[in-house]
């Protein structure tokens, strides 16, 4: 690669945003050194449920997460018509200018173990670079016994510092064992939110009084 890649891209459908995927961007960055991570809500998911939350709640949300300086938003999948496809949105990108070379998606292990089910999956390990983060019980060394035909494209963050091509770097780091789901569950039993996502994503949970009855 001639040009380091600096920037995350963090997909995901944030019904809602809470601290494991917070964490799931933090350990991405700390081992690739990005310059920034980019939190980017998906208006159609395509191998989920359709969210509970509207597309703008879901934007505002994730805004409020993103605290950090480092971090963004965009709403560049919510203003796409149809499915959010990882692929269609790096052609978006690439029409835009953005040299893909600088360009690392994030996601989870536990997502990552599907790719093949993924839209145009060989095309987006061909043009880009993934972080795959554990989660828990999906330690990301384990995909080079899961998903063993991808294995040699496997790589630590020391080797794809060096490479010149497209890598798939696994980035073991605890992060908190937390979903969406289980969010969701809290506040339709009434639990505390406390631990579970960013205190100003639990206020605005509740002042729009979202979730309610969901699961």
């Amino acid at each position: 690669m001639t040009a380091p890649p600096t920037h995350g891209w963090l997909g995901g459908t944030f019904d809602p945003i809470h601290v494991g995927h917070l964490d799931v961007a933090r350990a991405a960055r700390a081992a690739l050194g990005l310059d920034r991570v980019t939190l980017v809500p998906a208006r159609m998911p395509p191998h989920r449920p359709q969210p509970h939350a509207s597309a703008d709640h879901r934007v505002a949300m994730a805004t409020l997460a993103a605290a950090a300086p480092w971090m963004d938003v965009s709403t560049m999948e919510i203003e796409t018509q149809g499915p959010s496809y990882t692929a269609t949105t790096l052609d978006h990108l690439e029409a835009e200018g953005v040299d893909l070379r600088t360009l690392v998606v994030i996601t989870g292990a536990d997502a990552f173990a599907g790719i093949s089910s993924w839209h145009r999956a060989e095309d987006l390990l061909q043009r880009v670079s993934f972080a795959v983060v554990s989660r828990p019980g999906h330690p990301a060394p384990a995909l080079q016994q899961t998903l063993p035909s991808l294995a040699p494209r496997m790589c630590t963050a020391q080797a794809w510092a060096t490479t010149s091509h497209p890598c798939i770097v696994l980035v073991d780091a605890p992060t908190a064992p937390v979903s969406s789901t289980e969010v969701r569950g809290a506040i339709a039993s009434g639990r505390s939110l406390k631990g579970l996502v960013p205190a100003p994503v639990e206020a605005y949970i509740a002042a729009n009084g979202l979730y309610k009855g969901a699961s």
